[in-house]
């Protein structure tokens, strides 16, 4: 178990938060669902008639998020405790349609209220299918908005203590696999001092049996020994290796968008540990060993990634 303290800067990508109101006879209910993605997505799901609100909402989203596809969808209706709704222009509209028929055909009787009360659309009891009306009126409008960006902000703010939350598991993981790759380069490190003076001897059994009798000039052998140990020597890739290790340690405490500068470095680390693994056959059980330990480096950066997919 690693000892670092969990960073409280990285955010996840995956969250979900709603917040609803009620107010001036409507009730909102506001959604916000992200998951991971390369850039920000943004996808706004809103009743016909508010798309006046959808720049400002999509700007308020912007400032909060960095990255992920995030669903944001609005449900409007009038709320239960609003009563009946009487929608008055599209009466007023049927009124006119029946006066005029009415004085064409050069009828008699008036337009009953109860009559025009029944037709489809004027009135609409709360939750039923003609509830929401056929257009926003602009006194509608001025009402909703405050209520829509009120609603965004106590989503936005929800979401983010999730993702944050989030966040703070997906480091303590990650504080986790960067320790035990440290330790394992540190093991390596010394498995590659240990490794050296191996060279010289091996050269010089494998010389002596190929030589038989004669003598074995020891220059020679240090020179090829030397050869030999240049072409193996991994102390570049792990120092590198070491200091991706350092820099990924320093970087999940920053604040920011995180998750593109831990990719690359995973790339880099990647890049160093295949390295590393291509110098070290042939070795012997010192070898053998780096191989194996080289292969669990390996291991941690493929679980390291799977982690930083998912961080903003």
């Amino acid at each position: 178990m690693s000892d670092r303290p969990a960073a409280k800067t990285v955010r996840s990508m995956t969250g979900y938060a709603q917040a609803r109101a009620e107010q001036n006879g409507w009730s909102l209910r506001l959604s916000l669902r992200s998951v991971n993605h390369r850039f920000l997505d943004l996808r706004v799901h809103m009743p016909e008639g508010l798309e006046a609100f959808e720049p400002q909402m999509r700007q308020s989203v912007r400032d909060h998020i960095q990255r992920g596809h995030v669903d944001l969808t609005v449900h409007l209706e009038l709320s239960h405790s609003a009563g009946l709704h009487i929608d008055r222009k599209l009466a007023a509209t049927y009124w006119r349609a029946i006066e005029e028929l009415r004085q064409e055909l050069n009828l008699a009787p008036e337009p009953h209220l109860t009559a025009l009360l029944r037709l489809p659309g004027v009135v609409a009891s709360p939750g039923s299918a003609g509830a929401m009306p056929a257009a926003f009126g602009d006194k509608e409008l001025e009402q909703l908005g405050p209520q829509l960006h009120s609603c965004l902000a106590e989503a936005l703010r929800k979401l983010d203590e999730m993702r944050r939350e989030e966040g703070g598991a997906l480091a303590r993981e990650m504080n986790e696999l960067v320790s035990s790759i440290g330790a394992k380069t540190a093991q390596l490190e010394l498995l590659s001092e240990r490794s050296r003076p191996v060279y010289a001897q091996r050269l010089k059994v494998r010389l002596q049996e190929l030589l038989g009798t004669l003598s074995v000039d020891p220059i020679r052998v240090a020179q090829e020994a030397a050869i030999l140990a240049e072409r193996a020597d991994v102390s570049e890739e792990l120092a590198r290796l070491r200091s991706h290790v350092d820099q990924f340690d320093r970087l999940i405490q920053e604040a920011g968008e995180l998750g593109k500068k831990l990719d690359f470095l995973l790339q880099e680390m990647q890049r160093e540990a295949n390295t590393l693994l291509s110098k070290t056959p042939g070795l012997g059980q010192e070898g053998l060993d780096m191989t194996e330990l080289g292969l669990r480096v390996k291991a941690d950066i493929e679980k390291l990634r799977e982690q930083v997919q998912n961080v903003e």
